[in-house]
C-alpha cells in the first residue's frame, strides 16, 4: 500500500508502522504549528501596525517622522483642549501660598538657614526659603500681577532674581547695579506684571549664596492649556553640594561635589512621580548644580523637547530624545506619553552623580566589622586601620574603590528603608529596588489605571504586588 506521507530517507510511515496514535500525534502537532504561526503572524501584524500607527497603550513608532503622531509628538493628553493647564507638581516640596492685595498675588519669601533631611535621618545644614531647600514653588498664571515680599533672615546681607523674566530694571535683583543688598532682619518688597508664560525659577544673586541651595520653581501657566493639552505636569530641581566626610555643612568653596539632590532629596529618598497608562505627561526640569551639566536619561520612553527656561518651543522645532544634557541655570521641559507599564528609572548619567556622599575609603564606617553606630557608642574606641590595597580582596590592580558605605548603619537602615517604603508612590514596587537609586536619581511609575488606584489610595498593597502585576500583564488593557 501506498505510504500516508512520502518517504524522504528520514521516515518510513507505511500503513503498517503508521498506526492510530502517530496519527494523532501528528494532527497534534499540525495543529500547534499552525496556531503558533497564528500568533507568529498576529505578532507580525501587530508590529507592523505600531510601525505606522501611534498608540498611548503601547510602544508604538506613529508613523513618519514629519507626521503630527510620531513618537507621540502632538498626541493630545485625556484632558480636552481649552481647559487651563494642570498644576504643577514638585514632588516633596510645597507651594508658596499668597493672598490678593490691592490687586497683586502676594507672596512672602523667606530667606533662611535650613536644615534640609538629604536622606531619612541625615540632616544637612544648607540655605533655602521658608524652611526647605529649594524653596517652595511659585505658581501663578499669565497676566497677573505679583508682589514679593522678601525678609532676610540670614546671617549676611542678601537679593533676589527672577530668572527668565523680562521685568522693570529695579527688580532684576542684582546687588548694587540695581538695586542694595537685603540686610539681616529687613526686608524688599519686589512686584511686577506677567506677561510670559514657562517653567522659570527664583534665586538668590550672591553666588556663594547659590552653592549653598537658594533657588525655587516660578512657573507661570498661560490661562488655556497649550495644545496638546498634558494630564500631568511634574518639576524637578537638580542639586550639588560638597559635604566633607564626618560634617553636615555644605562647603560652598568648593569646585568639586559629592552629595546629588533633586528637590532638596537624594535617591532613593526621592519621592517617585506616578501617573496613570496613556496620560501625556510633562516634566521641568532645572539644573541648579554650582557647576555641573547632567545628561538626564529616562528609560522606557521617548520623550519630546518642548521648552526651555525662556518658553514654549514652537512644535516644529521640537526634539526627540531619550538623554538630554542639561547645563547650569537651564530648564529643560519634555513631554510624552506615558504608554509603557512599569516603574522607570529617570536619573543623571554621570556616574558620580549615581551615587551618595562619594569620599575617599577612608575613616572607621568603611572599616571590615564596623559600623558608625558602634563608633558613636564608643568614641574612644578606634578601629585598626586597614591597607586595603594589600589584601587579597582586590582583584582588581590598581583600582581601590569599592561600594562601602555606601547606605546607613544596619541598626538605621530598618528605620530608613521603612521612611522610604512608608510613602504611598513607593506601594508595590520590587521589594530592594531602593538599592538601585541612588544620587540624582528618581522613578516615574507608569500603572495602569487599576493599579495606579490601588497605589494612590489608602488600600493595603505587599511589597512587589503592583510590579509582579506588571511584569505578567495581570492589569486591565485599555488599548
Amino acid at each position: 500500500m501506498r505510504p500516508l506521507y512520502p518517504n524522504d530517507g528520514t521516515t518510513n510511515m507505511t500503513d503498517d508502522k503508521f498506526n492510530r496514535r502517530d496519527f494523532i500525534a501528528a494532527g497534534t502537532t499540525v495543529a500547534l504549528g499552525s496556531l503558533l504561526n497564528a500568533k507568529e503572524a498576529q505578532a507580525s501584524a501587530q508590529i507592523s501596525k505600531d510601525i505606522k500607527t501611534f498608540s498611548r497603550y503601547r510602544p508604538s513608532f506613529g508613523g513618519a517622522p514629519g507626521s503630527d503622531d510620531y513618537l507621540g509628538k502632538l498626541v493630545p493628553g485625556l484632558r480636552p483642549s481649552g481647559q487651563a493647564p494642570v498644576l504643577m507638581h514638585a514632588p516633596d516640596l510645597n507651594k508658596l501660598e499668597w493672598k490678593m492685595v490691592r490687586g497683586a498675588k502676594e507672596f512672602h519669601l523667606n530667606c533662611q538657614v535650613v536644615k534640609q533631611e538629604f536622606l531619612p535621618g541625615v540632616f544637612m545644614n544648607v540655605w533655602g526659603f521658608n524652611g526647605s531647600m529649594p524653596g517652595p514653588t511659585i505658581e501663578v498664571n499669565q497676566g497677573d500681577r505679583v508682589r514679593i515680599i522678601v525678609h532676610n533672615e540670614l546671617p549676611e546681607p542678601t537679593s533676589m532674581h527672577w530668572h527668565g523674566l523680562e521685568i522693570p530694571i529695579a527688580m532684576d535683583g542684582v546687588p548694587y547695579l540695581v538695586q542694595d543688598l537685603i540686610h539681616p532682619g529687613k526686608s524688599f518688597v519686589y512686584e511686577f506684571d506677567l506677561h510670559q508664560t514657562g517653567s522659570f525659577f527664583y534665586h538668590a544673586h550672591v553666588p556663594m549664596q547659590e552653592a549653598m541651595g537658594m533657588v525655587g520653581f516660578f512657573i507661570i501657566h498661560p490661562k488655556v492649556a497649550y495644545d496638546p493639552p498634558c494630564d500631568r505636569d511634574f518639576g524637578l530641581i537638580y542639586q550639588n553640594f560638597y559635604i566633607p566626610p564626618n560634617a553636615s555643612t555644605a562647603d560652598a568653596m568648593m569646585m568639586d561635589w559629592n552629595w546629588h539632590t533633586i528637590n532638596g532629596r537624594s535617591g532613593p529618598y526621592s519621592t517617585p512621580m506616578v501617573v496613570k497608562h496613556g496620560e501625556r505627561v510633562r516634566v521641568r526640569l532645572l539644573d541648579f548644580s554650582p557647576m555641573q551639566h547632567h545628561p538626564i536619561h529616562f528609560h522606557g520612553h521617548t520623550f519630546w523637547l518642548t521648552g526651555t527656561e525662556a518658553g514654549r518651543i514652537p512644535h516644529q522645532a521640537w526634539t526627540p530624545r531619550n538623554t538630554t544634557l542639561v547645563g547650569v541655570a537651564m530648564v529643560q521641559d519634555f513631554e510624552f506619553i506615558a504608554n509603557n507599564p512599569g516603574d522607570w528609572i529617570f536619573h543623571c548619567h554621570m556616574v558620580h552623580h549615581m551615587m551618595n556622599h562619594m569620599v575617599r575609603q577612608v575613616g572607621p564606617r568603611i572599616r571590615p566589622g564596623n559600623t558608625l553606630s558602634a563608633l558613636m557608642s564608643n568614641p574612644d574606641r578606634i578601629p585598626e586601620p586597614v591597607d586595603i590595597l594589600s589584601e587579597k580582596a582586590m582583584k582588581s590592580p590598581g583600582y581601590p574603590q569599592g561600594m562601602q558605605g555606601m547606605m546607613l548603619s544596619k541598626e538605621m537602615d530598618a528605620q530608613a528603608m521603612a521612611k522610604i517604603n512608608s510613602k504611598r508612590e513607593t506601594k508595590g514596587m520590587r521589594p530592594g529596588w531602593l538599592m538601585g537609586v541612588e544620587g540624582l536619581m528618581t522613578v516615574l511609575r507608569v500603572l495602569p489605571e487599576n493599579l495606579y488606584n490601588r497605589v494612590m489610595s489608602d488600600a493595603h498593597v505587599r511589597p512587589g504586588e503592583i510590579f509582579d502585576a506588571m511584569t505578567k500583564g495581570q492589569y486591565q488593557n485599555q488599548g
